[in-house]
């Protein structure tokens, strides 16, 4: 057993007591040892977060329910979580339910789905939790039998006593509430669990297969209306003036309106583009009567200007910057970009004299990737529920950080917190695209206006025409060689719009005697956000491109080539602030090298491509074997190889590897999103390619490392690789390196 003292007094069990007809109930401390293993993500977590807290229920008739805080899109987190708390608690999985709480963060806390960091957040205070509940519970039995708790012993939800005695914790959980909270808890030996690295069925495959209400979308009431929004025809625009006299003629429509939402009413979570306009509201009966209505508006839009924004930065200070308010175009974006790539830029990390290095190599190597903005397609298109009064605000949805949105809530609806209420549904995908609250807000206002419940729509074309994107980046790497053919220099210097992407500390800082890492910005009115493991799904394409390429000049297998820096880094690191374990970063590239053969007789018919990379506190390594399909590059098979710590759910985390790579696939080949005068030009699948089914992989096969370290990220840290790897495996097949994505020759059928 591991003995853990944690301080679960009152600064962790902030109460144990009787529910109503009987049980136990423990509201206990979701982050109270919580801290971030990556130095360099700055969670920029809300103060009130340290206090959070969740509820676990003891019912009497034996059934022990966890009220999940964490909004659900796919990750498995209503699964996940609760089999961490059932396994301290020793009970019967069978017995074990689950809800999604609504947001309530004086006692579910940050609610906050993002970052991978749901498992990893969780995985001490609930099986704290567990052992906690246990514990009071085998004092309640002591007592009741008068015997000494140490003899006491669990299986299953039973208590039981050497001489026979025995009881449900059903039975006993009332009189449990009444046991202090212990201080000193012994925590199971990863040796022990019976739950945890155990296959277990999502909890909601039922509702799921069936077709059962889940989503957003799924959410009705009596009396509902629907509104939508007009939105400008391009970034850089605002609304002049409008007509709605056509509109307002066509069968279900009740009114067209304009509402003001400015960034100054912004109090967390970011600003957003859009709220710089007045937003033009058309409501109605039914979907279909407000968007045939929508095409008979007729709205005058004119330039917007210039403005002063305060923006976020990467270590979380918000400093003011000039967002311009001309109407961009990919082409003279790409021109800007150039232009500034040879510009000084800011020093993220310098080891050694990386200059004198480079003058006096035998071989530079330099090359320049680029990557487009990317949207983020979630297959539930984006919509929110508001019924608001003068008295309280009810709103329902998909929303990832309901924790960001509640103070700016408050604000523009000037209700007090305790009189706003937010249900979290299901959501039908999100990659960091539904972290931004600004359609709950709008829902919540236009609400206000019309007097009843609404539920705003966006279309797939409002999203993705005026959305909210992955950012468009650049980066040049150099590397240098001596005569030996050793790398003794490495370079980067990445920026982009509005960011840089640059991650200073990771591999291979730390493996190179003379490194250097710049980066640059241009401020931008298109509007981005996290996308997928953020800056890092560009940074590994590029960085993992790049080091196959230096492998081949130095004459080195590609994947020898990585594990050789990868034991400098360990025996002889440069630098103190370097982020990875090589020993784990090297451990998933033999992995992966092993499990595929690599370098193995009978893999002749493939083009196989290798990537690895570290982000989000975990380790992953690909090895993509393509092919040639009807003329067009076809990756048939994948093998992945991850280290995310203990893994909660094997089947779940297999799933999320698996999807991680097909997604990875279809960005590689397909994603792509441009602007024409501010004007997105791709506006729905018809012209933004996303993968097909019939394009994935025959197999993508998932292998762990297996170790007894704490659970870390696993949601992201499968993606990034994916496009290095096919970057890659598209080498051996067509001789010629890509350095633009998506990685498709221009004279290729993309569509």
């Amino acid at each position: 057993m591991n003995q853990d003292k944690t301080g679960l007094d009152r600064r962790s069990f902030l109460k144990a007591s009787l529910m109503s007809g009987g049980g136990l109930m423990l509201t206990v401390s979701w982050l109270s040892s919580f801290k971030s293993a990556d130095k360099s993500e700055v969670l920029n977590l809300p103060e009130q977060w340290a206090s959070l807290n969740g509820y676990i229920h003891i019912l009497p008739d034996n059934k022990v329910k966890l009220i999940c805080p964490n909004p659900e899109f796919g990750q498995n987190v209503m699964t996940s979580l609760p089999m961490m708390l059932a396994e301290e608690l020793d009970v019967d999985w069978k017995n074990v339910s689950v809800e999604m709480g609504p947001h309530d963060p004086a006692k579910l806390g940050a609610q906050f789905t993002g970052g991978s960091n749901s498992v990893r957040m969780y995985w001490k205070p609930l099986r704290e939790a567990g052992a906690a509940a246990r514990q009071m519970l085998r004092e309640a039995a002591a007592q009741t039998w008068n015997v000494a708790a140490s003899e006491v012993t669990t299986k299953a939800g039973i208590l039981s006593h050497s001489s026979g005695k025995s009881a449900k914790y059903g039975d006993m959980a009332s009189k449990a509430a009444s046991v202090p909270v212990p201080k000193d808890l012994k925590l199971k030996e990863p040796k022990d669990f019976t739950i945890v690295r155990k296959s277990k069925k999502n909890v909601e495959i039922q509702k799921i297969t069936s077709g059962k209400p889940l989503f957003g979308l799924d959410y009705s009431v009596d009396g509902m209306l629907i509104a939508m929004i007009q939105h400008p025809p391009a970034f850089g625009m605002k609304l002049k003036s409008f007509d709605a006299a056509e509109a307002l003629k066509m069968p279900g429509i009740k009114d067209v309106f304009t509402l003001k939402l400015y960034g100054d009413d912004f109090e967390q979570g970011g600003f957003d583009t859009r709220t710089f306009n007045d937003l033009l509201v058309i409501v109605g009966n039914s979907t279909w009567e407000v968007i045939s209505a929508r095409k008979k508006l007729t709205a005058n839009w004119e330039d917007a200007g210039d403005r002063k924004e305060m923006m976020a930065g990467r270590d979380g200070k918000k400093r003011e910057i000039t967002v311009p308010g001309a109407l961009e175009s990919t082409t003279t974006q790409m021109q800007q970009m150039h232009e500034y790539a040879a510009r000084p830029a800011q020093e993220l990390r310098r080891d050694g004299d990386p200059e004198a290095a480079f003058k006096n190599a035998a071989q530079v190597i330099e090359r320049t990737y680029n990557g487009p903005f990317l949207a983020h397609n979630t297959m539930e298109p984006m919509n929110f529920f508001a019924h608001v009064t003068d008295e309280k605000a009810l709103l329902v949805g998909p929303l990832q950080a309901p924790g960001w949105t509640e103070p700016t809530l408050a604000k523009l609806l000037n209700l007090p917190a305790d009189k706003i209420e937010i249900q979290m549904t299901r959501m039908g995908g999100g990659f960091g695209r539904r972290a931004y609250g600004h359609y709950l807000y709008e829902a919540a206002l236009i609400s206000r206006k019309v007097k009843a419940p609404v539920k705003l729509m966006y279309t797939r074309e409002d999203d993705m025409t005026y959305g909210i994107y992955r950012p468009m980046y650049t980066a040049t790497y150099r590397a240098a060689l001596d005569a030996n053919k050793n790398l003794i220099a490495f370079h980067v210097k990445g920026g982009g719009i509005p960011e840089h992407p640059i991650h200073a500390n990771r591999f291979p800082a730390g493996a190179v005697d003379n490194y250097l890492a710049e980066g640059w910005q241009i401020p931008s009115n298109i509007t981005i956000g996290a996308f997928r493991a953020p800056r890092s799904n560009f940074n590994a394409a590029a960085e993992q491109s790049f080091l196959d390429e230096v492998a081949e000049a130095a004459g080195k297998d590609p994947i020898a080539f990585r594990l050789e820096l990868l034991k400098r880094a360990k025996e002889k690191p440069v630098g103190k602030n370097n982020e990875y374990d090589a020993d784990r970063y090297a451990g998933v590239l033999e992995l992966v090298r092993d499990k595929s053969k690599w370098g193995k007789t009978g893999n002749e018919k493939y083009n196989r491509g290798v990537a690895a990379y570290f982000c989000h506190n975990s380790y992953a390594a690909h090895v993509v074997d393509m092919v040639t399909r009807e003329g067009q590059p076809y990756v048939e098979r994948v093998f992945s190889a991850m280290d995310c710590g203990i893994v909660i759910n094997p089947d779940a985390a297999t799933n999320m590897v698996q999807g991680a790579v097909v997604d990875g696939i279809g960005n590689a080949l397909y994603g792509q999103l441009t602007h024409k005068d501010g004007v997105a030009q791709q506006s729905n699948f018809h012209n933004y390619r996303i993968i097909r089914m019939n394009e994935a992989p025959k197999s993508v096969e998932v292998h762990f490392v297996q170790n007894e370290l704490d659970p870390t990220g696993l949601g992201e840290p499968p993606f990034p690789p994916v496009f290095g790897a096919v970057a890659n495996a598209l080498y051996k097949m067509k001789g010629k390196r890509y350095y633009n994505q998506p990685f498709k020759d221009e004279t290729e059928k993309v569509i």
